[in-house]
């Protein structure tokens, strides 16, 4: 079927939208959409992949995962959370009813893009003193929870913690290009893991909730 363009009148303004028989975009938002889609690869593309597959290996072994993030970012660890659950790992979210303790052997996933937040420099140091290893992805290689880190998975976006500005370089709004950096990085190190540790999707799938 041929495109087809047609002129619709907005509220405010005439907006062209396109149809390509399934769903339609104006113009502007289409280059919002490309801008964003842009942001994210780019900054996707700077993660160094041998990092990527260390943290994956740590989790593979861990005896326990226990994970944590604030604000938008805690969105992003627990519907990651969900997928290791759902690969058969050993994983809770901090504040769960049962969130098990810390201790030798277990690693510690934790989120902070300005890497600054104080409940996540807090709770690493309870980490660190229980013996767990603190597994940090962050945007601020030289933030104070780095500094706490033992392994840090530096994604290079903007965040917070310098979006005011003339730092500003995204068109996305405070920290949700490191979000949803996130969001796409989690999903390949789920693939990543279910290489790893041999998981089917048939398995994957029969550990999905019927609680639905």
């Amino acid at each position: 079927m041929n495109e087809i363009e047609l002129f619709v009148e907005a509220r405010a303004a005439n907006t062209r939208v396109i149809f390509n028989g399934r769903f339609a975009v104006s113009d502007k938002s289409k280059s919002q959409f490309e801008t964003a889609l842009e942001e994210l690869g780019g900054v996707l593309a700077r993660i160094d992949e041998s990092r990527i597959d260390a943290a994956c290996k740590m989790l593979a072994g861990a005896r326990q995962i226990v994970v944590y993030g604030c604000g938008r970012e805690a969105l992003q660890v627990k519907g990651f959370a969900m997928r290791l659950y759902h690969l058969g790992l050993p994983v809770s979210v901090v504040g769960d009813m049962n969130t098990p303790p810390l201790g030798q052997g277990d690693v510690f996933l934790v989120s902070s893009g300005p890497g600054e937040t104080s409940t996540v420099l807090t709770l690493m140091q309870v980490a660190r003193q229980a013996g767990a290893t603190n597994l940090l992805l962050t945007a601020q290689a030289e933030g104070s929870a780095a500094r706490l880190a033992d392994f840090t998975l530096l994604i290079p976006a903007q965040t917070m913690a310098n979006d005011q500005g003339e730092q500003k370089t995204s068109v996305l709004p405070m920290g949700s290009v490191f979000e949803g950096a996130l969001f796409l990085l989690f999903e390949v190190m789920v693939l990543k893991l279910s290489e790893l540790i041999g998981a089917s999707p048939e398995a994957m799938r029969a550990r999905h909730t019927n609680m639905e």
